[in-house]
């Protein structure tokens, strides 16, 4: 229960933190103080409802192909090495910037866009339907992915509404190059820790 709770909290975790386009939009609406409850909530529930999608429906694909998890958790593995070497690359180069600006908008207009960002990135498809599933496919009882599905989610609502009601404190650091230097670095030692993981479950 703690290993799969664990594992579902740093997975969903590790891929949220990812530099993009969702985390620069809440982060400019916490700033602004915009619709900020509401967009996080947005976001957390979108991640919620995928995630769950992802590990049950691994779940029914499992029971008509058993060969399935191996070559999704090899699969997600590959994916895993080849982000985290990327993320790793790019602390290594630390070309960043992130420029906050806009005006504030109405609440619809900014779940809107909350909902396009979210809904339209084909990443969040592969996140969480794809790789999140796979990960959870090393848990085979119901306790077990119960208990990787709502850490996983729980991530989501911890680091969404940290990062929109948290803006003001972090835009410092987060328009800092060596902060986000160190995140990246961050992120790409876990996501090759969560490889090595997956490898290690194929055997």
């Amino acid at each position: 229960m703690i290993a799969a709770a664990s594992t579902g909290f740093l997975t969903a975790l590790s891929l949220i933190l990812a530099i993009g386009a969702q985390n620069a939009f809440v982060l400019r609406q916490g700033l602004l103080r915009s619709h900020v409850f509401w967009l996080c909530l947005l976001c957390a529930v979108s991640d919620a409802v995928l995630i769950t999608i992802g590990v049950l429906g691994f779940s029914s694909i499992v029971s008509l192909y058993p060969s399935f998890p191996t070559i999704m958790a090899l699969a997600g593995a590959a994916f895993l090495c080849a982000y985290g070497t990327a993320r790793l690359r790019a602390a290594w180069i630390g070309l960043y910037h992130m420029t906050i600006d806009g005006a504030r908008g109405s609440l619809r207009e900014t779940l809107l866009m909350g909902m396009a960002i979210t809904w339209l990135n084909p990443h969040v498809y592969l996140d969480t339907l794809g790789l999140i599933g796979a990960v959870s496919t090393q848990f085979q009882t119901a306790p077990e992915k119960i208990a990787f599905t709502v850490a996983a989610t729980t991530a989501s609502f911890v680091f969404f509404f940290s990062l929109g009601y948290g803006a003001r404190f972090l835009a410092p650091v987060m328009q800092s190059a060596r902060a986000w230097r160190v995140l990246d670095t961050l992120i790409g030692v876990i996501m090759l820790a969560l490889a090595i993981g997956l490898i290690r479950s194929t055997m």
